[in-house]
């Protein structure tokens, strides 16, 4: 059996705004394994994205317990945080924040530089995923010079570099069209079933909500519904008509 990467017990949090408390999360209980791919939903206000910032431990929660990888957040000191996050975390966002006066391949490169990794090892490994994810011909090409989709690929890329255990993304197709809207869940995929990357995504997109095999509804601070779904059949329904698995490399085009 898969072994927990996360666990939520009662998590609550709550920001102090004008002299008042608002309570975002009321509890939460919830446990992601070790290459679970699953999407959390829910309408605006419901605490998505504070829930996967606090898994991010890009904030801290108020009480209850929680846990990545077997580590207890809330008894870590900061610098503590920031290691493990490093270590063990990549971030998608919806704008990809990526670096407009660096290549491609600088910018996949860059998390580990900041580390003092060697720089050799990095480029290898930021040019084999950008391949991976469809951009072995953009390599040396600013931000500036890529379309919407392609910046997008980057920063997944970027979030890959270090080869985190979990990948966090907080609505990774926002701002992108239908099509290639697709394209990005596509290679979500790819990376959990190549990787085995344990995935995250926020979203409100319904047709890739409705792809995951697990989708978790929150609802006023607090998981309503916790859903899954039989692995083949989610796969196929993510699969466009006519494609095929993915077999180590992933051209969308």
């Amino acid at each position: 059996m898969a072994e927990p990467l996360v666990t939520a017990t009662n998590v609550k949090k709550s920001f102090q705004h004008m002299g008042r408390t608002l309570e975002v999360l009321r509890g939460i209980d919830l446990t992601i394994d070790t290459g679970e791919m699953l999407s959390i939903v829910g309408q605006s206000g419901a605490g998505k994205s504070t829930l996967l910032h606090c898994i991010g431990t890009l904030d801290v929660v108020t009480s209850g317990s929680l846990k990545l990888a077997g580590e207890e957040l809330t008894a870590l000191p900061s610098r503590r945080l920031a290691d493990l996050r490093n270590r063990t975390i990549g971030f998608v966002f919806q704008f990809h924040h990526l670096l407009p006066e660096f290549t491609a391949l600088e910018n996949v490169v860059m998390p580990g530089l900041i580390q003092g990794r060697p720089r050799k090892e990095l480029e290898a490994r930021a040019q084999s995923l950008l391949e991976e994810v469809g951009l072995k011909e953009r390599v040396k090409h600013r931000p500036g010079e890529l379309s919407g989709g392609e910046q997008q690929r980057v920063a997944l890329a970027r979030a890959l570099a270090l080869g985190p255990k979990l990948l966090l993304a907080d609505e990774p197709t926002g701002n992108l069209d239908s099509r290639t809207s697709d394209q990005i869940h596509q290679l979500f995929f790819h990376i959990n079933e190549l990787h085995k990357t344990t995935i995250v995504i926020v979203t409100h997109n319904p047709a890739l909500a409705a792809s995951m095999p697990r989708v978790v509804t929150l609802r006023d601070g607090r998981v309503e519904k916790d859903e899954r779904r039989d692995v083949a059949q989610y796969r196929k329904a993510a699969m466009p008509t006519g494609a095929e698995e993915p077999t180590g490399k992933l051209d969308v085009g």
